[in-house]
């Protein structure tokens, strides 16, 4: 944010890519650029969806009638699934090449995967203007992000305090940012002090199950017990979590034989397609969980999808708990399980 706040001080580059996966930081970043469009003169503002059926060459042929004393204009397209299709590519090939004249286009969508960042229309948007890519704070930067969006409302609170408000708001920074809203709305400009925090903010934590798998994967054995308490508590269905949680056990399971056959551990995740960003959380997890145990662990898994099916008399959350503690090393496992 802080690189876009510097380039939109300049005139504007006519091809914008704005990517990301947390919308409050891909609205943030096109608030920040039709801020600056209005400006610089662009008063004339076009937002399109592509979605199925999508007039890519009747939308690309409005712009070439445009004469020379047409008004600016700012055109905002949102690919929501990140892949404009074969037309969509070519179409936007086209405009990279030559940008029809006063006119800035914003493009924005998910964050892009290699093969996306590899396709000709991506390199070429690429090529031709900017690529701002969005990131939301990891966890451990959650806190210093709350501080510093309480700052420009003139609020200063402890760590702890931020600590406190960024467990309560964990995961979701749309919610985060809200209450940062609400709290500048409620008190004057000063300290803030944890107990007034309290007062005012909701719980408003909300988990996804890629959460739970995360915290498996770095040992986070508290966190792991708080995301699993809190899905079942807002209703997840207990097949997706095993079907999840299954997945990354059974990618541990087979490196660890796959190590122990001598082979590669870099070769191995390559086979088994494991992202690049997932490889250091893997190799960690791997280190702590023994061969033995995963092997033990993946005969388990077939007695807690019986359980989640209500073939069997047990807690199925409470026995998931327990194994993904045992594999992190925090904890004994299920009876069933005896690693």
């Amino acid at each position: 944010m802080e690189n876009l706040a510097q380039l939109v001080q300049a005139p504007l580059a006519s091809i914008w890519l704005i990517t990301g996966d947390e919308p409050l930081l891909v609205d943030e970043s096109l608030v920040q650029l039709r801020a600056a469009a209005l400006a610089q003169g662009y008063d004339e503002r076009q937002r399109v969806q592509s979605e199925t059926g999508f007039d890519w060459r009747g939308w690309l042929a409005s712009f070439d009638s445009l004469s020379l004393f047409a008004n600016r204009r700012l055109i905002e397209l949102n690919l929501p699934t990140g892949k404009p299709g074969v037309e969509g590519g070519k179409v936007l090939e086209s405009w990279a090449a030559q940008p029809p004249v006063e006119t800035v286009l914003l493009v924005s969508l998910p964050h892009p995967d290699k093969a996306t960042q590899n396709t000709k229309w991506f390199k070429a948007l690429e090529s031709a203007g900017h690529w701002l890519q969005t990131f939301p704070p990891s966890l451990d930067r959650l806190p210093d992000w709350i501080g510093a969006r309480l700052a420009q409302h003139g609020l200063k609170a402890d760590r702890e305090t931020l600590l406190w408000l960024a467990a309560r708001v964990e995961g979701n920074l749309l919610a985060a940012h809200q209450e940062v809203e609400k709290l500048a709305l409620l008190l004057p400009p000063g300290p803030l002090d944890q107990a007034t925090a309290r007062a005012s903010v909701a719980d408003v934590a909300r988990y996804d199950v890629s959460d739970l798998s995360e915290a498996f994967l770095k040992g986070d054995a508290a966190r792991y017990c708080r995301v699993l308490d809190g899905l079942r508590q807002e209703g997840e269905g207990l097949p997706y979590v095993l079907a999840v949680m299954g997945g990354e056990i059974r990618t541990l399971y087979r490196l660890s034989q796959g190590l122990q056959r001598g082979e590669r551990l870099p070769a191995l995740m390559s086979a088994m397609r494991v992202w690049d960003s997932r490889q250091g959380l893997m190799e960690r997890a791997l280190r702590r969980a023994r061969a033995e145990s995963l092997a033990k662990a993946m005969r388990g898994l077939s007695r807690l999808d019986r359980a989640a099916k209500g073939l069997l008399r047990t807690d199925a959350w409470d026995e998931l708990k327990q194994l993904g503690l045992a594999l992190m090393g925090q904890g004994r496992a299920p009876a069933f399980v005896e690693l």
